[in-house]
């Protein structure tokens, strides 16, 4: 075999190589034009659902607490609020959670100091519309609360102070 033979064999061979490339390429081309459509691209589309964080906030001197989804994007439905021992408090979706409803559920606990502010574990199940579903969530809370009054003539009243994780 001469030299120019073995040179037009290599080119031959070299030819095919660049042929195979192109037709690969072409057909990979061709799928993705194939597959991609005139949709939009799923990650696009989807929004990630954010976990239900409550946060309290003291009105009328401490008479309420409104409690209410810390991201905007949450519709509350309704509230459930429960203290140890005591049948749970039902709260609308206003999140308007009443110092007298928090009283009557720690009845046995009117003979602490007047002068501290005292706390308790909360359980708060929520039902509430995020991203047009019906969702449930919620957690344990404390919440803070301090007694007022109790002089000679009136009874202890008390007064809410805060809500916390």
């Amino acid at each position: 075999m001469s030299d120019s033979e073995t040179r037009r064999r290599w080119i031959s061979f070299g030819e095919l190589i660049a042929l195979a490339a192109l037709i690969v390429s072409a057909v990979g081309v061709w799928l993705n034009w194939k597959g991609n459509g005139d949709q939009p691209t799923r990650v696009v589309e989807q929004r990630q659902t954010i976990p239900l964080t409550l946060r309290g906030v003291v009105q009328r001197n401490g008479q309420e607490i409104v409690i209410a989804p810390v991201e905007a994007s949450h519709g509350l439905q309704s509230l459930t609020v429960t203290i140890k021992g005591s049948p749970p408090i039902e709260v609308g979706s206003d999140g308007r959670l009443q110092a007298s409803d928090v009283q009557s559920a720690l009845k046995n606990r009117e003979k602490e100091s007047k002068d501290a502010t005292h706390s308790v574990p909360v359980r708060i199940d929520a039902h509430y519309v995020e991203m047009g579903k019906d969702r449930r969530g919620g957690g344990n809370y404390t919440l803070r609360y301090r007694w007022e009054g109790g002089g000679l003539f009136s009874g202890r009243s008390l007064q809410l102070v805060g809500l916390s994780r």
